[in-house]
């Protein structure tokens, strides 16, 4: 995408006046709303809060046209309603009168959820750990069962080279920083790409971090918005969660791992890609960034993204964490043979 599209705002939106939402999930559900019709935040999709003449809390969602086929909100969808079907913790899309649970008005794909509260914990007990490993053990079980459609590999050969791609194409990278970006992403996937060799990639959430899961009373976690469902190895679903580096979180890790076997075999091998993954995920960061600031011209998740100031931090970053993969050996990794 070329940085000449920035500044070029979105239509796709433009009719999703309070008027026009209500229309479309009352026809959707059919049954009848109230006039409450509240946008919640969201930096792609468009979300509202909205409640039935019965009082139950709804959530519409707007997914932003381009940023997903049909089949790959399906596969959302799929596996969703996979992991509901098994009691699983998880806030599945509701049935619409045709039976599906994906709707379409133009361009636009929607869907209807059922709108459930909870708390986000940003430190987790011993007895947390236990309870997040048994709930993506359980989810990675699911996961497992089938491939899906049309969901991105998170491998360095493919997902990676084809971000950094998009970002060198973006037009927002300065053309004399734009070489030691190609080098460092080079070198960074030809240094990776061995290690996962042979990895064992499932359907996973993909974007596991603490603002993701919800607790709510009575209840436990809740894993949420599964927009980045992709095909990765399981371990993704685990680093971002951890509170530091791998070797300074064994006690977090054992106890996640401990509760994760109760459901499901986790290949401690793959604990090395963590770090590789961390390099991964600051690639995929900026190309998400790129692709938000030339959909619209306004979208700036960073405040000074594109400015020379954050090319020189994201490289030097993104330099500092391949030299520590590098650096990072068998040993490193001996408590987990």
């Amino acid at each position: 995408m070329n940085r000449s599209e920035a500044g070029k705002k979105e239509s796709e939106f433009s009719s999703l006046t309070p008027e026009r939402v209500l229309d479309l999930v009352e026809k959707e559900l059919g049954s009848s709303c109230t006039n409450l019709c509240t946008p919640l935040a969201s930096y792609i999709n468009r979300v509202y809060e909205l409640r039935d003449r019965e009082g139950r809390g709804l959530v519409a969602k707007f997914y932003r046209p381009g940023r997903w086929s049909e089949a790959a909100l399906r596969d959302e969808h799929g596996f969703l309603s996979e992991l509901a079907a098994q009691e699983i913790p998880v806030i599945a899309p509701l049935a619409l009168t045709g039976g599906d649970t994906l709707a379409r008005d133009g361009q636009l794909f929607f869907a209807v959820f059922p709108k459930k509260g909870g708390r986000n914990c940003d430190e987790f007990t011993d007895d947390q750990w236990l309870e997040l490993g048994r709930l993506l053990g359980r989810v990675h079980a699911v996961g497992a069962s089938r491939k899906p459609a049309d969901r991105i590999l998170m491998a360095p050969e493919s997902s990676t080279r084809q971000q950094a791609k998009v970002i060198l194409d973006s037009g927002f990278l300065p053309k004399d920083l734009a070489g030691r970006f190609r080098q460092l992403t080079g070198e960074l996937i030809e240094t990776i790409a061995p290690m996962f060799a042979g990895v064992k990639n499932i359907r996973i959430h993909g974007d596991c971090h603490f603002a993701n899961i919800i607790q709510r009373p009575g209840e436990g976690f809740f894993l949420i918005d599964f927009d980045d469902m992709a095909l990765g190895p399981p371990v993704q679903d685990l680093w971002m969660l951890l509170p530091d580096y791998p070797e300074k979180s064994l006690i977090e890790i054992d106890l996640f791992l401990e509760g994760y076997e109760t459901f499901r075999p986790f290949d401690r091998r793959t604990l090395r890609l963590i770090e590789p993954l961390r390099a991964m995920r600051f690639v995929h960061y900026i190309a998400w960034c790129a692709h938000q600031a030339a959909r619209d011209g306004q979208t700036r998740v960073v405040t000074d993204f594109g400015s020379r100031s954050y090319w020189e931090r994201e490289l030097l970053d993104l330099s500092d964490q391949l030299e520590r993969i590098r650096e990072q050996d068998e040993e490193s990794f001996a408590f987990y043979p």
